[in-house]
């Protein structure tokens, strides 16, 4: 429920507007450069990740890692591999969104940001309470895929492999 308000609410309320994309290749540039902001809680957690590798009392550096090293770590992965699919589906989705509604492919990027921040803490804070912000994050990306999959199957059927 949060997703589509916090989505709703940037759409409606933040004093901004997609530039004019006409060709596919314009969006996808545009979904390209939004994407690189995405990037910044991963790089974030690198570095933190790399951080607490230094600092660890483990005498061996590739033995059994501590907690904090593990979360780090496990959350850098994840992070990895939910923003390759939040990626290719936002790049899809710019190709079948219409002019007027290509500001949900920054404010998707935000909200992807934003979201794996909170999973950041809420993981770091105890492994019960994260679910709140990995579904802040995979729900989003589930209704881009559904998006998608109905706008080529469904809308544009004879342009699925043009």
């Amino acid at each position: 429920l949060l997703c589509p308000c916090l989505l709703y609410g940037g759409y409606v309320f933040l004093p901004f507007d997609a530039p004019l994309l006409p060709t596919i290749s314009a969006r996808l540039v545009y979904t390209l450069r939004c994407a690189a902001f995405a990037t910044f809680p991963i790089v974030l957690g690198m570095i933190v990740s790399g951080i607490s590798r230094l600092c660890s009392s483990a005498l061996e550096p590739f033995g059994e890692l501590q907690r904090e090293v593990e979360l780090h770590r496990t959350y850098v992965s994840q992070s990895i591999h939910l923003f390759i699919l939040y990626f290719f589906n936002m790049a899809v989705l710019a190709t079948y969104l219409p002019q007027e509604v290509l500001k949900l492919i920054p404010l998707l990027t935000g909200l992807f940001a934003i979201s794996r921040l909170i999973y950041w803490l809420s993981y770091a804070i105890g492994r019960s309470f994260r679910a709140f912000g990995f579904s802040m994050t995979f729900l989003p990306l589930l209704a881009m895929l559904l998006w998608n999959l109905y706008s080529m199957l469904i809308l544009e059927p004879e342009n699925l492999l043009a």
